[in-house]
């Protein structure tokens, strides 16, 4: 869900704060969520305010068998510190996963989802935080269906050994948190492994890759590849 590791995808996305417009597309492959585009843009209205937009085509993967899962948000980013941004948002989700288990038919106003990312971008240290609850906005479970609500974060931290390659540590939890007929919480896989990165260092293309252990028992390993290039 969003931002995989990527939608929010690398910190290199709000780099070059001083220009009024920044863009940003990438390519994005994991085991669960399978293939899934991702754009993310700003438009700043001062040194330390920016508008900010995104949009997840998940239906490019799994998605496509949850009503063509699409999700598009909005949302301000605030430079706290040089180097720190924090971006809270609220995303819109077309699609049937939310509102009826993928039982029901894809509707525009599946569910929403209220998000926040936090990025740090240092000389040496980059990172990133996101936190997304995504929740039904209506109910078309058929009978002894259920509707469905998900929890999903991500935190990573790494070291910049110079413009062109960094590398760190990604810990991604995904927990099915309920819906109309879901009495208790279960974790969905609980990603934990070292990833490596390579950056243009005058900006522009990136790719990265993650892998490593998922903590949920019965599960075995977890990988993530994001390419892009950021504008």
């Amino acid at each position: 869900m969003a931002l995989v590791g990527g939608l929010m995808f690398t910190n290199g996305v709000f780099a070059q704060e001083e220009k009024q417009f920044n863009f940003s597309v990438a390519l994005n492959s994991d085991q669960f969520f399978g293939f899934y585009p991702t754009f993310q843009g700003s438009y700043g209205f001062s040194g330390k305010t920016r508008f900010t937009f995104y949009g997840i085509h998940w239906g490019g993967g799994t998605g496509a068998g949850w009503g063509n899962w699409t999700e598009f948000g909005v949302g301000a980013n605030f430079q706290a510190a040089k180097g720190l941004s924090i971006n809270p948002q609220i995303g819109f989700l077309g699609g049937n996963l939310l509102s009826s288990g993928t039982s029901g038919p894809a509707i525009f106003g599946d569910g929403i989802v209220p998000n926040l990312t936090v990025n740090l971008l240092k000389e040496k240290v980059e990172g990133q935080f996101y936190f997304g609850y995504y929740a039904p906005l209506r109910d078309e479970a058929p009978a002894n269906g259920t509707t469905l609500a998900y929890t999903h974060y991500w935190l990573n931290l790494g070291f910049r050994a110079s413009k062109f390659f960094s590398l760190g540590a990604h810990y991604e939890h995904l927990i099915n948190s309920g819906g109309s007929n879901v009495e208790t919480s279960t974790d969905v896989y609980q990603w934990l492994g070292p990833y490596v990165q390579f950056s243009k260092p005058t900006g522009g293309p990136f790719a990265r890759f993650s892998f490593g252990t998922d903590l949920v028992e019965a599960n075995d390993s977890f990988f993530k590849l994001t390419t892009g290039f950021s504008f």
